[in-house]
């Protein structure tokens, strides 16, 4: 344990990519614990729930304290670390940029969950990769015996983030169509919000961290459709030597509609058919996405995510709001924020 920032993860973790090239973008010293799949490290304390990276925090007394969440963590460390912040100063666009972050976190990891153990192939490919990146050390016969364990275990939890016969082709559909927005917006003005990164581009970059560059199908996909993205993501992992840039201006918000559409497209149905079933108490999410059936199990965590949209959109002035809404008109984010 040293006074330096740490934290545990793994590269196969989409958070923990995310997270350490915000780290490196800040220029926040820090310390990275490779293992993740081997629990928290001894001496350390453990989270209330374990997820991938764990930071380790000193509280008011000194004493360390595990978070997870990368979203409330990106703004701790704001409050934290002066600088090169990822969090924009316009109220609207601090808005946009959490809309779009949790679309990345919540709705593109149904992608790369996909991508990852819905084919054979890749699930042979990676199951190997994140054996060894827990523990490079173990023997050839350990690491294809854990592999071919966890690959089934992941395999058969598929059906939780949605990922099954109904729904790959909406899934597969809206990977490609993201490859094609965001490789617009990389084009015109480097990152989505601008000329400098913000915390939803690491949100997404960390997702296709694993499309990109792990699994075999995404990543043929990606070549095919968007080598823009491909090489943006390469770019992404280290930052540390990207001058600040500027903001979109208000009238260059008109960028982000295609973006915005997309996730008015999958995320905002799904959110909502997601939170009546935990409501409701069923059993299943029933949803019609992009034209086609949805089901999955409920998940009560993307319920917490609704409601923190909501109250991010309720806290706005009522001029933001305003702004807000005539940008999300029409495309399908705006009925997130339409209450009973």
């Amino acid at each position: 344990m040293t006074d330096r920032l740490e934290l545990m993860g793994a590269p196969g973790s989409p958070y923990t990519r995310k997270m350490l090239g915000l780290l490196r973008y800040r220029h926040i010293d820090h310390n990275v614990i490779w293992g993740g799949a081997m629990g928290s490290p001894e001496g350390y304390p453990k989270p209330k729930v374990s997820l991938l990276p764990t930071f380790y925090f000193r509280d008011s007394e000194g004493n360390l304290e595990a978070a997870v969440d990368s979203t409330p963590i990106i703004r701790r460390l704001e409050k934290d670390h002066a600088g090169r912040s990822v969090i924009p100063e316009n109220a609207a666009l601090r808005f946009l940029d959490l809309l779009i972050e949790d679309y990345a976190d919540e709705w593109l990891t149904k992608a790369m969950f996909h991508f990852r153990w819905a084919f054979q192939a890749d699930a042979d490919h990676v199951a190997p990769l994140l054996i060894h990146w827990a523990n490079p050390n173990l023997p050839d016969e350990q690491v294809s015996a854990m592999a071919a364990q966890f690959s089934k275990r992941q395999i058969d939890r598929l059906y939780v983030v949605g990922s099954n016969e109904v729904t790959a082709k909406t899934i597969e559909d809206s990977y490609v169509r993201m490859l094609a927005l965001l490789g617009r917006l990389i084009r015109e003005q480097g990152f989505v919000l601008g000329s400098r990164p913000s915390a939803c581009d690491f949100a997404l970059y960390g997702q296709l961290t694993q499309l990109t560059q792990v699994e075999p199908t995404s990543m043929a996909l990606t070549n095919k459709y968007a080598q823009r993205v491909r090489a943006w993501v390469d770019r992404m992992d280290d930052l540390s030597g990207h001058k600040d840039g500027d903001w979109l201006a208000y009238d260059q918000y008109g960028a982000l509609q295609g973006l915005l559409s997309e996730i008015g497209r999958t995320y905002a149905p799904f959110l909502i058919a997601n939170a009546q079933a935990v409501q409701s108490g069923a059993e299943n999410v029933e949803a019609e996405i992009d034209g086609r059936k949805w089901q999955q199990p409920p998940f009560p965590y993307q319920t917490k995510c609704l409601v923190a949209l909501r109250d991010a959109y309720q806290a706005l002035s009522a001029d933001t709001r305003e702004r807000v809404d005539g940008l999300l008109v029409g495309t399908g984010c705006e009925t997130l924020f339409v209450t009973a």
